[in-house]
């Protein structure tokens, strides 16, 4: 019975081991969309958002939503020009520059509109109705994958206690319910102000996956996996940088893989 149990112990041993030190992607094939971030961010993203800056320096590209928290207008996206197909890789850093502990940052992937009339699916044919960008406007009227990241609650200052999250948009009911896919991560520790962390996004038919890095310490490392088999797969959208009101972050070397 005690070997039993030691042999079980050893094989949990090296799965937990083998599970931290999995590689990154090397893939470099099919880069379809580069930007250090230090250029013009109008050749290359669009801005939804009446009170955002983008500001471009040797540091990269600094997103700043507007600062009056609870106003709509003070939310703020960029989306890229170029609309993405299929599967894919996307790389780049990112530095908070903000010390707040409510509301989230968002990365959108294959964002597209929901194909009425009033929103078609190319959401840059109705980019006036997002001057101001209140997040029911996307929810209801967006398919995209979502990922909440250096995340907190909305509402109330929450210290450490961040999270991230995964959702798959129905813009045919109305509400974020049930858009959530598990499982979430809390209180990850990660994204602190002024510290550059490498980020890697993974987009294959059945999962998604975000690897988190601290740029200066490899050791501080955090990587999440969403199954996307049950939910119907998005084919084609842009990909979106959103800020709630008072967020901002610097991004820097944005690179997009395509891996079909």
């Amino acid at each position: 019975m005690k070997l039993y149990s030691l042999f079980f112990l050893l094989i949990s041993l090296f799965l937990l081991i083998n599970c931290k030190n999995q590689t990154r992607s090397t893939q470099k094939n099919n880069l379809v969309f580069k930007d250090s971030g230090t250029e013009n961010w109008q050749d290359k993203w669009t801005l939804d958002g009446l009170k955002a800056e983008v500001l471009n320096s040797d540091l990269g590209m600094e997103f700043k939503a507007g600062k009056q928290h609870g106003n709509d207008s003070a939310h703020a996206v960029l989306w890229t020009k170029k609309v993405f197909t299929g599967n894919f890789k996307i790389t780049y850093e990112y530095t908070r520059t903000d010390t707040v502990t409510r509301c989230v940052n968002i990365l959108y992937l294959l964002a597209s509109g929901k194909g009425s009339e009033e929103y078609p699916k190319d959401i840059s044919l109705w980019k006036e109705k997002r001057k101001v960008p209140k997040m029911s406007k996307y929810f209801n009227n967006i398919n995209t994958y979502h990922i909440s990241y250096a995340a907190f609650d909305s509402k109330i200052y929450s210290g450490d206690h961040d999270y991230i999250r995964m959702r798959k948009y129905n813009p045919n009911k109305k509400g974020l319910g049930n858009t959530d896919i598990k499982p979430d991560y809390f209180n990850t520790g990660l994204f602190k102000p002024f510290v550059n962390y490498k980020i890697e996004v993974i987009k294959t038919d059945g999962f998604i996956k975000m690897d988190i890095e601290n740029a200066k310490n490899p050791k501080e490392r955090l990587i999440c996996k969403w199954d996307i088999s049950k939910v119907n797969d998005l084919k084609s959208g842009r990909i979106g940088l959103r800020h709630m009101y008072t967020r901002s972050a610097i991004y820097k070397n944005f690179e997009i893989y395509q891996l079909d």
